[in-house]
């Protein structure tokens, strides 16, 4: 009886209760994000001195090489996590769902990566990699390669953990009846890996694919502390890239918003695509 009185309540009232969120999420982003577009049109140093010059920025934006240099670097970067990222996080949840013993303790150890900060992880990988490349007279920072490599080590090593709990939750709520009718109609481990199991795991590859693509591109932690772009830009994401052009370049503040919202739009239609083409692969059990 109390519980219905309860969704009585929230069925009348659910505006006002929805009411504190809404006018956050306004004030918090739809504001901000409707002004940094208008920004993004103008030649200013602060929010209050716009001059209005139309798409000047934009074109000034996509004439920049350190810009393209930094999609290209992203784009490679994204690309290799998220293959690395979800193949390892797939083959470990894999076998910790099979009898393993310690199964739980291997789970904890593997998503606590997850829990330690982009910058500290970033400082902590800087003293280790720059000590094993040292016998080499090498560095992180001795050429983008260095650093490329790095960033994808160290945010491999700390994503791998939290993309393997999404995809042991998936193989845990797999129907078990659909692999034993495969196992008896005498299908090979292979056959039903690829045939049964990744299609039916294909909601949890939509969600893993979709958070690795969009953590690729907007990386930013690690790549300060790790190489801070070093040396001369050639290690430096599209994030590192728009921060230094608004905060480190006079009279670029326009450019750098510019550079956000193009920033934004990629990342959007990407995501957009890369869901698309997930979602219409999945399948019902």
């Amino acid at each position: 009886m109390a519980v219905d009185m309860v969704g009585k309540a929230v069925r009348k009232w659910w505006g006002l209760f929805a009411l504190p969120t809404f006018l956050a999420f306004i004030v918090g982003f739809i504001v901000p994000f409707i002004m940094g577009v208008y920004l993004s049109l103008c030649e200013f140093t602060t929010v209050t001195d716009g001059e209005f010059v139309g798409f000047k920025n934009y074109a000034k934006a996509l004439a920049d090489k350190e810009f393209l240099h930094a999609l290209g670097f992203s784009a490679a970067f994204t690309i290799v996590t998220t293959i690395a990222i979800n193949v390892i996080a797939f083959a470990i949840a894999y076998m910790l769902t099979r009898a393993i013993k310690g199964s739980s303790l291997y789970r904890s150890a593997l998503f606590m990566p997850n829990l330690i900060g982009g910058i500290v992880l970033g400082y902590i990988w800087l003293l280790l990699l720059n000590g094993i490349l040292a016998h080499w007279g090498r560095a992180l920072t001795y050429s983008g390669v260095y650093g490329f490599w790095g960033l994808v080590l160290v945010v491999s090593w700390q994503q791998i953990g939290y993309m393997m709990i999404i995809y042991i939750a998936g193989l845990q709520s797999l129907p078990s009846d659909v692999i034993e009718a495969a196992a008896v109609d005498g299908a090979t481990g292979m056959q039903t890996m690829f045939r049964i199991i990744i299609p039916l795991m294909m909601p949890s590859i939509t969600v893993c694919s979709f958070l690795t693509v969009t953590n690729g591109f907007k990386l930013y932690d690690q790549n300060l502390a790790l190489t801070n772009g070093a040396p001369s830009n050639m290690s430096e994401g599209l994030a590192m890239n728009i921060t230094r052009t608004f905060y480190g370049r006079m009279g670029w503040e326009g450019v750098g918003q510019a550079k956000a919202v193009l920033f934004f739009i990629l990342v959007a239609v990407i995501a957009l695509i890369q869901n698309r083409l997930t979602t219409s692969k999945e399948v019902q059990a």
